[in-house]
């Protein structure tokens, strides 16, 4: 075999007859090559800082006048530590050859034993080996620089035991905790509504994909203290035959704040525009309709016998059309903040939903542990769930039975409505608004909604808001 690119040739040997026979040997086997020679170190350190040409390989002899064995092989290495050494010596010593081979030579070679082929393989195969090398050395430290220079929270931690392997600067930052805190820490340690193994167990779980990326959110304790809200990205990596997840935490607190900002705004804007409408149709339309009933009642001694049963169905229609006015007014706006309680204005609106008694209501609040946790803002969302739900029950739920209980456990308010009607499939509701303005509520008091339903199994709808 011959080789018909060039090449370049340090061969650092004291013996000139070695190096006419390692020259000879190359020269056989490469068309073009180029064999520069040092028979010293202190010589091939001059040549090695100012050589202008790329060097392909160094040949290196063990013992030279002025330097030798480890030391040398140290020196040589450091001061090219891209290009491929092979060893070249007269000594037939196995401890020290792979010993040698832990100093990052490439190769280890008995003199006695090298011919042109053998010396033309190992030059060729530690030359593409180093160039295999050198293309993962940087690939790694593309990956570390993105790992480590993102501006991002990222970590590493093994799906076994749910321990830090790596964390980036970023993380370290934004989370106050040393890198050495986090090495020694476990997953859940950051998850703030994880207290046991068997939670982090289901929460590692859920961010444990072998065929794709897992997006989620998590509420992140800092080592302040301070709960955070994240935005998880994660997927398996193998590390050394081992199954460990990569993850990038986006903190989204803010934007969540903002978000919750916009919601409230909005739905203090609605409610305002629902107490206006509700006022005015309590204060002007029932007025008007009531001085309605006045003038009627002037009328009445002047009809005609045969008109009488005509002015009493007036007066009957006036009187349900104020009834009803009376009813949307309240509902509009409701006025437990101040002349009645969440109990009593709860059982109000069932009531009116419940004007034909085709349902069996069972109301259940602890108002003694509730009357002191509830600010009127959660009241007034807490009332607009529990409407707009039993617009969903009367509209589908074809029930019969509807049970309804506001309590507080584990410092949540948890509030229930359920219904043993037909029930649905949530996966093909869960988009409907009514559904989406229910949660859009429970977490704008950093809450969340949960749907149990199944069809012909009745529908339970559980809200709960941390106190």
């Amino acid at each position: 075999m011959t080789e018909q690119n060039s090449i370049a040739v340090l061969v650092i040997e004291d013996n000139q007859g070695d190096f006419l026979l390692i020259k000879d040997y190359l020269e056989e086997q490469f068309t073009d090559v180029k064999t520069i020679h040092a028979k010293k170190f202190s010589e091939a350190k001059v040549i090695l800082e100012n050589l202008t040409i790329d060097l392909d390989v160094i040949l290196l002899d063990l013992t030279l006048p002025d330097h030798t064995g480890e030391d040398l092989i140290r020196d040589v290495v450091n001061l090219r530590l891209h290009t491929p050494v092979i060893v070249l010596t007269g000594f037939a010593d196995l401890q020290f050859s792979i010993k040698s081979l832990s100093l990052k030579i490439s190769d280890y070679l008995l003199k006695d034993d090298i011919n042109a082929a053998s010396l033309f393989k190992s030059i060729k195969f530690n030359i593409e080996r180093k160039k295999t090398n050198l293309l993962l050395e940087e690939s790694e430290k593309r990956y570390s620089n993105l790992f480590q220079l993102s501006p991002q929270p990222m970590w590493i931690f093994d799906v076994v035991n749910f321990s830090f392997l790596q964390v980036n600067k970023a993380a370290i930052d934004h989370y106050q905790y040393t890198e050495a805190e986090f090495l020694n820490m476990k997953l859940i340690d950051i998850l703030a509504d994880v207290h046991d193994d068997k939670d982090v167990l289901v929460k590692a779980s859920e961010i444990s994909s072998r065929d794709k990326i897992y997006k989620g959110r998590f509420r992140h304790r800092k080592k302040n203290q301070e709960i955070i809200e994240v935005d998880i990205y994660s997927s398996l990596i193998v590390i050394n035959e081992t199954n460990y997840e990569s993850v990038i935490a986006i903190d989204v607190t803010e934007k969540i704040k903002l978000e919750h900002k916009i919601t409230k705004a909005i739905i203090t804007t609605q409610e305002d525009e629902r107490y206006e409408i509700g006022t005015e149709l309590h204060d002007n339309v029932c007025q008007i309709l009531a001085s309605s009933q006045l003038s009627l009642d002037m009328l009445r001694d002047n009809l005609p016998p045969e008109s009488v049963q005509w002015f009493n169905k007036s007066k009957q229609f006036i009187n349900l059309a104020l009834e009803e006015i009376r009813n949307i007014s309240h509902r509009l706006a409701p006025s437990f903040f101040d002349e009645t309680t969440i109990e009593d204005t709860f059982q109000e609106l069932l009531d009116n939903f419940n004007t034909e008694k085709k349902y069996n209501i069972h109301l259940d609040i602890d108002f003694g542990k509730v009357k002191k946790k509830l600010g009127s803002e959660i009241q007034l969302n807490l009332y607009r769930i529990l409407q707009e739900q039993m617009r969903n029950i009367v509209k589908y739920a074809h029930a019969s039975n509807i049970k309804v209980s506001l309590v507080i456990e584990n410092k949540k308010i948890v509030f229930c409505i359920e219904d043993d009607g037909v029930g649905f499939d949530y996966q093909l509701a869960k988009r409907g608004i009514g559904l989406a303005n229910i949660r859009r509520r429970a977490e704008l008091f950093s809450g969340n909604m949960e749907i149990i339903s199944k069809v012909n199994e009745g529908c339970k709808l559980v809200v709960q808001i941390p106190i």
